[in-house]
């Protein structure tokens, strides 16, 4: 693609003037980016495929240190003689005013017996002016292909607008000497944050004060939502602000936002400084929590009311005889499902299909739940013909500590449901 603007102009100009890697970046890439392989036989000796050396060692371990040249090696049990790894590996620096990321592709050959080889192609290269403006320059790929990285070597670096494509290409491999521009440094950038795409950090602390504002102030797990969650940030900002001039500094970022979201659907008021700096996050995060799932529990029942209802008579005319059916131990109750409504609050609380698969209706079924002091612990299905545990589920499916107690618990108190039978 041709240069169709100033900038673009620029950037191909100043492309020619970026020099070729060092001997400690090129060292650094081969030693820190690629990993280091040592081939184990089944007899336990390691061929180190740095230096060739053959080493003995038969424990488990996954990585170990080559007693020869003193690489750290990452070992693979197995017969095949050749070895191939490609990654990316990031410079960060500065040509002509502009912020420069260079990416090059790490490949590396190697096979028993002979010394391995490295080779490192710059496959791409960001350009980002001080006002936030940038383009790529970039080899081309091959069409057709589900991967990014599918480069043809052999073209040149050229303009290119695929933006949502090149945003995939990064890595956290990002060479530890960067060069920054004053205007980054200024807005308070000292290094990149691990997991994000530098260009798209860039960018926001160029063009973005919000992202100034966070990186100043210390806020960097905050900075890493911004980055990643795009408009949603929006809802949170209110509250960051209030935040800051209120003197609260949000420890947990992850934590606090969700604590937000749950402030937002219950209708509490996010500007409010009693609300926004909680003494204790952790609490009151669980306690709204739980109140927003209660509340989106009450909303649900209220849009199942018609089917609940239809289904409410007939339930408590088959399993009647069942109803105020409990037994406990020193730690768990166990006690029978009354209604319809408890099947789906049941189902709700412990993520399983006992209301949506319809277990009231179910002529031979005997609906329990365990708890302790209050809390559902697991739900049991039993056989009210055969007298016999069907299932006990947990949490989504799980089986709890309390797994094998439960079950004990319940058939020793079977002949209490026979009674109910009986009667």
């Amino acid at each position: 693609m041709k240069p169709k603007n100033k900038f673009q102009q620029k950037v191909i100009e100043a492309s020619k003037k970026l020099p070729p890697l060092t001997a400690a970046q090129i060292r650094w890439a081969n030693t820190k980016v690629l990993n280091a392989v040592g081939r184990r036989t089944t007899k336990g000796d390691i061929t180190c495929l740095d230096c060739g050396e053959v080493f003995h060692n038969t424990t488990k371990q996954k990585r170990c240190i080559c007693p020869h040249c003193g690489t750290k090696l990452s070992i693979e049990d197995t017969r095949k003689r050749t070895f191939k790894q490609c990654r990316y590996a990031l410079y960060i620096t500065t040509c002509d005013g502009l912020q420069v990321i260079r990416i090059f592709m790490v490949d590396y050959y190697a096979k028993i017996g002979t010394a391995p080889r490295y080779y490192q192609t710059e496959v791409m290269q960001r350009w980002i002016a001080p006002n936030g403006k940038y383009c790529t320059l970039a080899r081309s790929r091959v069409w057709g292909t589900m991967y990014y990285d599918s480069w043809i070597y052999s073209s040149d670096l050229e303009l290119h607008n695929e933006t949502w494509v090149y945003d995939q290409i990064y890595a956290d491999d990002i060479y530890p000497h960067i060069k920054l521009i004053p205007k980054l440094k200024q807005h308070g950038c000292k290094k990149v944050l691990r997991g994000i795409n530098p260009t798209r950090m860039f960018i926001a602390l160029l063009m973005d004060n919000r992202a100034e504002t966070l990186i100043k102030m210390g806020q960097t797990e905050l900075l890493r939502i911004y980055l990643n969650s795009g408009s949603k940030f929006n809802t949170y900002w209110p509250a960051i602000r209030i935040a800051t001039r209120n003197g609260y500094f949000i420890k947990d970022a992850t934590l606090w936002c969700d604590y937000i979201d749950a402030l937002q659907e219950l209708g509490k008021d996010i500007h409010n400084p009693k609300f926004v700096c909680p003494q204790n996050l952790r609490e009151e995060h669980d306690r709204y929590i739980d109140k927003r799932n209660r509340h989106r529990i009450e909303k649900r029942i209220a849009e199942q009311q018609a089917k609940l209802h239809e289904s409410e008579e007939a339930y408590r005319q088959a399993k009647a005889p069942f109803f105020g059916l409990s037994f406990a131990d020193e730690i768990i109750h166990v006690h029978v499902l009354e209604s319809v409504r408890e099947f789906f609050l049941e189902g709700e609380t412990m993520h399983h299909c006992v209301f949506s698969n319809g277990y009231y209706k179910k002529d031979d079924s005997l609906i329990l739940s365990a708890t302790i002091n209050g809390k559902r612990i697991e739900t049991i299905e039993v056989s009210i013909s055969q007298l016999q545990i069907i299932q006990c589920r947990g949490a989504c499916n799980k089986e709890t500590k309390y797994h094998n107690r439960i079950i004990d618990l319940v058939n020793r108190n079977m002949p209490l449901i026979q009674k109910r039978i009986a009667a």
